[in-house]
């Protein structure tokens, strides 16, 4: 921060200040005390300016947009997830980026057309092998990238594994997935779900 009022600058810091300037405006008429008093006054109001941002960023909670933005990440993923329950692969294909790639164990599919050609079959049929939820959700202050991450489970609503997937802002309010990858559950990550 710098606050410069010209003239006969002294300089603190990187704080110029207009001593004379100063000393006009408070009515001080010694320059011995106008001198301590002109320096006091902005210097405590120029430190205590300073910490504003310190005490901003000290603070956990993030931004409101970034709670905007992470809400609507949110309700993606779940409508992105009722699809399965829908059993509609075109609305599913509708979620996918052009250049997405989902990594299912050492197998990669890269490109919408080839992520809708590999799930095809997990569309087939009345009832949805799995579902899955959001549990986490972050944005970066960008606000162009996300993540989400949360639990896999089997038609009987057992906890199976776990997804994480990146999405990418590719329009106003068009979230989609850029990255995709799950993996089975650990016996210990099982345990805790319980």
């Amino acid at each position: 921060m710098a606050v410069a009022i010209m003239s006969t600058p002294h300089s603190v810091g990187d704080v110029e200040i207009d001593v004379k300037r100063l000393r006009q405006r408070c009515g001080l008429r010694s320059r011995l005390v106008s001198r301590t008093r002109v320096f006091a006054a902005p210097l405590a109001h120029v430190i205590a300016l300073g910490l504003i941002p310190a005490l901003t960023v000290a603070t956990d909670a993030p931004p409101a947009y970034q709670n905007a933005l992470q809400q609507q990440v949110a309700v993606t993923e779940r409508a992105f997830a009722k699809t399965m329950a829908d059993r509609d692969l075109a609305a599913f294909g509708r979620f996918i980026s052009q250049e997405a790639v989902f990594v299912s164990g050492a197998k990669v599919l890269r490109g919408r057309q080839q992520v809708i050609d590999g799930w095809r079959k997990l569309y087939e049929g009345t009832n949805a092998p799995f579902s899955w939820e959001p549990q986490t959700v972050e944005v970066l202050d960008s606000g162009q990238l996300a993540l989400s991450s949360g639990p896999v489970h089997d038609a009987a609503g057992k906890l199976v594994g776990t997804y994480s997937s990146i999405w990418r802002l590719e329009a106003p309010n068009t979230w989609r997935i850029v990255f995709d990858s799950g993996c089975e559950v650990c016996g210990r990550c099982a345990a805790d779900a319980r």
